[in-house]
Formats: C-alpha cells, structure tokens, sequence
C-alpha cells in the first residue's frame, strides 16, 4: 500500500533558527526559516497555509518556543511533536533511554536512512555538532555531541584572556592566531567525525557515508577524508518520513 498524497507542514525548532518546510506529496513546496528567538512572528506566515493533512514538528529549543510555536501554528491537524522512540520509520533506537535522544537527531538519522538507507556517520553542524553512527539495516548506534565551529571560537574569545575573537581561515599549519583557532575548530570536529567512522567500520559496517547538514556544513565538508552527502534540512526529510508512517495508507 501506498501513503496518500497529503500536504505536510515540517517545524525543526533549533537552538539558532527555526527551519519549516510544506511537502505537498511529491516535492518541497514551501520553505523557510527565522530565528529562533523570533518564533512567534511565524504566525503570520503560517497563517496563510490551508488544506494541510499533517503538521509534525521538533523541538529542541526549550518549553518556550515550544508555547510561542503552538500559538503559531495554523489552524488545522493537531501538530505531532516528535518524542525520539525505540523504533519509527525504519530506524530502531540502541540508545540506553530512547526518550533521552534528542528529536532533531531521531529524525535527522530517519531522514539519513530513509534518502541512502546505508550505513552513514549522520551529522549536524550546527551551534552543537552532532555526530551519530547509523548502520545499513538502520541501527542509531549512539553518538557524539561537541561544540560547534563557532561555539568554539566563541569560548575561547569569552573564556580566555588574550585570544579575542577575530578573523580567521583554515591553514595546514596556522601563523596567525585567528588562523589557528579556526583551524582548530575545524580540526577538532573532522576529527570528531573521522573517528565515528573508523568506530562504525570497526564493527563490521561498511565504508560509511558521512551525511553532512548544518550552517556548518560547507565549512567542514572539503576538510573531510570521507565520503560526504550535503543534505540541505536533513531534520525536515526524517520529520516527513516520520509524518508519512502516521498518515493513513490506501
């Protein structure tokens, strides 16, 4: 059986913006995002929506823009608000506590696996950097959360005396000091990312895909010795998929 064409309203709630998107059955039809701390302005937009079967939405921002968002949302389906399960959409939880994963990384590895359905190293490059280990029969094996690039920078500007935050570039080998802390930041999330996977092909997997999303993205992906898929709203893809398995089927 096939899921009915239905329009899908996707929220992905972030620490830094609020990213949405309508999927009308077949392709992305609206899309947009605004600043988190701005969530209430959305109304306005949303406002404009009709007809739609589906609103599904992740929130990692806080009980705030949890209330600011509900008061936003169209007129319509009640919204589902994504809670990371043992299993949804074809991809099964090995977290200790399934419910303690955060809902952006749930559907972020669902979105993976449902666009390549491979063993990947899913990333979100983000304020946070998230890297998490997904296997071809679409396992989340767990994974790792760091500062993001420019959390980084930002810690040591605020946290530290004499390194400012300042212009930098990426260098094999830094002469300046804005030069040397962002290449370390972006050392230290390749390496991050590198390392889930050689963990992942230690357990047998193969040669993981490193799917790549975030306002980080482009940032990282030439430093990376990996196979690397940009995926632009990778949440937005897991969310629809999530959104699809609720509708009813024909």
């Amino acid at each position: 059986m096939k899921p009915i064409a239905r329009s899908v309203l996707a929220v992905d709630a972030g620490n830094s913006r609020i990213k949405w998107a309508v999927h009308d059955g077949s392709r992305w039809k609206q899309r947009g995002w605004i600043a988190t701390n701005q969530a209430r302005r959305l109304q306005a937009r949303f406002a404009r929506m009709t007809k739609l079967d589906a609103i599904v939405i992740s929130n990692v921002a806080g009980a705030a823009v949890r209330g600011a968002l509900g008061g936003a949302l169209p007129s319509g389906p009640s919204a589902y608000w994504v809670k990371s399960a043992r299993a949804q959409a074809g991809v099964r939880s090995s977290y200790a506590v399934p419910s303690q994963l955060g809902c952006d990384r749930w559907a972020a590895a669902i979105g993976a696996y449902r666009l390549f359905g491979t063993a990947a190293v899913v990333v979100n490059a983000g304020t946070a950097l998230t890297v998490d280990a997904l296997t071809a029969d679409g396992v989340f094996a767990g994974g790792l959360i760091v500062p993001g690039v420019e959390l980084m920078r930002s810690a040591l500007a605020e946290n530290t005396a004499g390194l400012k935050r300042r212009p930098g570039k990426f260098s094999f080998f830094p002469d300046a000091t804005g030069d040397a802390i962002m290449s370390g930041a972006i050392n230290a999330s390749c390496g991050a990312i590198e390392r889930m996977a050689h963990f992942l092909q230690e357990t047998g997997q193969i040669a993981p895909l490193c799917i790549l999303s975030g306002g980080a993205a482009a940032v990282l992906a030439p430093h990376l010795n990996l196979e690397v898929k940009l995926v632009d709203n990778l949440v937005l893809e897991g969310l629809l998929a999530i959104a699809r398995e609720r509708l009813p089927r024909t």
